[in-house]
């Protein structure tokens, strides 16, 4: 029964099922040895009467017998019971919430085919969802959230995304690409820890910024790992250096009238240097990713082979006209 509560439970209302019984047990034995010293009964016999009282089951057997034993008796029964049936009602109540979530997202939690993973509930993750939605590619969220905070467009499997059996929920399996992000480095550890083991082949990209779980996440196989303090840093920088280089940027991310894709390399780009690829494009092509690692290009012109992709920014047909920011998703092989 226990281990049942404990499921159900989040860490809030165990905190305060804790506090509410911690209340009601020392109620119970204070009462219990203050009755029996007035009573003149052993104080194992004063406990047995305060837990008959305080579980209002009451045999009799044990009872005051003068003022003092009386008002001992009102103030054990109108702290402990109330108390008890406090912390019965929020099991109760928690555990039918928890039942009918259950019911309300158990057939949409997870969509059919492929889809965006999205691990943890970092500030970033609202914005990323709703870029996502807006792309129209599928997302599925596993974090300790309420599903309808996600947006009806998003499929959420709720609970502690450091545990198995929640990754397990989400079909890591499944999922095309998967971003890992946490309240702290070490959530982001434990949940990439899970995902791989889930998920041998999934393609992870970790919100991180502690230098040595960046380094235990490469020795995982996990090389795409983002810090959002440098990003931020390093734009702003290169917009010092550059003043145009920020409204680049922007254009490239912000603007809807483009997108971000990764197209397969064709039999004729393969065996060319990049330069001499990039005419035969169409859109700019940014970047080669050769082995899941991805180059710019400059300063080297590596040689394009079987399997690279291309990273291209090219105009977007569908782009929105409110101007605002469009997922990159990757294009069709």
């Amino acid at each position: 029964m226990i281990a049942i509560l404990l499921r159900v439970l989040n860490g809030q209302h165990r905190r305060n099922i804790a506090i509410l019984l911690g209340i009601a047990v020392a109620s119970v034995l204070a009462g219990g040895a203050l009755f029996a010293v007035t009573q003149g009964i052993p104080v194992t016999s004063g406990w047995y009467w305060a837990i008959t009282t305080a579980t209002t089951v009451g045999y009799g057997d044990v009872t005051p017998h003068n003022p003092a034993g009386r008002v001992i008796a009102s103030v054990v029964m109108l702290t402990t019971i109330p108390l008890l049936a406090s912390v019965f009602a929020i099991a109760t109540g928690q555990a039918a919430a928890t039942g009918l979530r259950r019911i309300m997202t158990m057939s949409s939690r997870v969509p059919d085919g492929t889809f965006r993973l999205v691990v943890g509930d970092s500030p970033a993750v609202p914005e990323i969802l709703r870029e996502l939605t807006r792309a129209g590619v599928p997302a599925v969220l596993v974090a300790d959230v309420e599903p309808a905070s996600a947006g009806h467009h998003v499929r959420v499997v709720p609970g502690d995304p450091t545990l198995e059996q929640t990754i397990r929920e989400a079909r890591p399996q499944d999922a095309e690409q998967a971003l890992v992000t946490g309240a702290s480095d070490g959530d982001v550890l434990i949940s990439a820890v899970l995902l791989r083991k889930l998920a041998p082949d999934l393609a992870i990209t970790a919100l991180v910024s502690s230098p040595a779980v960046r380094q235990a996440l490469a020795d995982l196989g996990i090389r795409r790992t983002i810090s959002a303090h440098e990003l931020v840093v390093g734009t702003l920088a290169k917009s010092l250096e550059a003043p145009h280089a920020g409204d680049m940027m922007a254009q490239l991310v912000e603007s809807g009238q483009h997108r971000l894709t990764e197209a397969a390399v064709g039999a004729a780009a393969v065996g060319r240097p990049l330069s001499a690829v990039r005419g035969d494009q169409r859109g700019l092509v940014l970047g080669l990713v050769h082995d899941g690692q991805f180059t710019l290009g400059l300063g080297t012109d590596p040689v394009v082979a079987a399997g690279d992709l291309l990273l291209i920014a090219e105009p977007d047909p569908a782009g929105r006209r409110d101007g605002g920011a469009r997922a990159a998703r990757p294009a069709a092989g």
